[in-house]
């Protein structure tokens, strides 16, 4: 297998671990004003991805720099072309970091109040906006002979590109949604639960539109075969979490965006951005690679570096395995732990 090919292949599980970890984080964020009824209830919320939110960020911060360096010319079409979107999604995340940090500074039902909103939009915005991205860059985007973005803002949100952050935002929510329900207890674990099915079953709809028009686009048999497996699953974790199996009911929303975008991503190869403006302009992973040499150290390194990440990360989340609920949070805070 050629070197081009492997970092295509590492990049797409880079996005693929992005998706499915920080995936739940979002929802988390996007459901907070629906799932929690007062302050303690927002801060089991914030306690259950607290100790590994930063860590899910990780892998986007890891994604972007591989792409960097094993498909320059694919990065710097990307971010020139995607700047206003790509931005935005920056902008949300730091907003979100904020949210996370700095709630629990002050004792004043305000200040908690607006970093809740900032928490809010701070989700919400990147899982939309992601959909929206790949989405167009799975359907292709204008690119003339000099390799650059020719369109704008609103080329981007077409039809397909708006489905696309439909099916993330409804994708994400639910599993949020199944994150809560498996790491809470008490009256937050049930009505997160009951809210999964119920989102899930809008974003079952979605995503099989979203993923027969992208098969009908650019899929191959490979692709169809992931689509139809991540549609079960997300079957299977909506039954699962309607007989209250949290367990399955996560894995089954983990699978369901795990081998969607790894279809995305089969579909897409070995274009890694192509051109709606003619074919013979799109971006490979032939002509956006790296030197040899490049690609050759690179994969040394991830070599090296890649398991001692994922064991640490997995470490992680062992030690934050347990369920929280409401009589883990302490009545009277000191004001610098006070959201969490």
């Amino acid at each position: 297998m050629e070197l081009t090919t492997v970092w295509f292949s590492l990049i797409a599980v880079l996005w693929i671990g992005y998706f499915c970890l920080e995936g739940f984080d979002f929802g988390v964020g996007m459901l907070l004003p629906v799932l929690a009824r007062n302050d303690t209830e927002r801060r089991v919320m914030y306690n259950s991805v607290g100790p590994v939110w930063d860590g899910n960020e990780v892998w986007v911060l890891v994604a972007g720099g591989a792409t960097f360096a094993a498909f320059p010319e694919w990065y710097a079409t990307l971010f020139s072309g995607f700047y206003l979107p790509l931005l935005l999604i920056l902008v949300a995340l730091i907003v979100r970091g904020l949210a996370f940090e700095y709630r629990a500074k002050r004792d004043d039902d305000q200040w908690r109040a607006r970093w809740d909103l900032a928490l809010i939009i701070g989700s919400v915005v990147p899982a939309l906006l992601w959909g929206v991205a790949f989405a167009n860059i799975v359907a292709g985007v204008p690119i003339d002979a000099d390799k650059e973005f020719t369109g704008n803002l609103f080329t981007l949100l077409n039809p397909f590109g708006l489905l696309g952050g439909l099916v993330t935002l409804t994708l994400f929510a639910t599993h949020g949604a199944m994150f809560v329900a498996l790491k809470t207890d008490g009256e937050i674990r049930h009505r997160a639960r009951e809210l999964a099915v119920k989102i899930g079953a809008v974003a079952a709809v979605l995503a099989v539109v979203f993923l027969v028009w992208t098969q009908a686009k650019t899929g191959t048999a490979v692709s169809a075969a992931l689509f139809v497996v991540a549609a079960l699953a997300l079957v299977g974790g909506l039954v699962a979490a309607r007989a209250g199996r949290e367990g399955w009911a996560f894995l089954g929303t983990f699978v369901t965006i795990g081998l969607a975008v790894a279809g995305l991503f089969v579909g897409l190869f070995p274009d890694v951005m192509p051109s709606s403006t003619d074919v013979a302009y799109s971006l490979t992973t032939t002509n956006a690679a790296s030197t040899p040499y490049t690609l050759e150290l690179m994969t040394w390194v991830a070599v090296i570096f890649t398991p001692i990440v994922l064991l640490y990360q997995g470490w992680t989340y062992w030690v934050f395995r347990k369920r929280i609920a409401v009589h883990h949070i302490p009545t009277a805070a000191p004001a610098a732990t006070a959201g969490r």
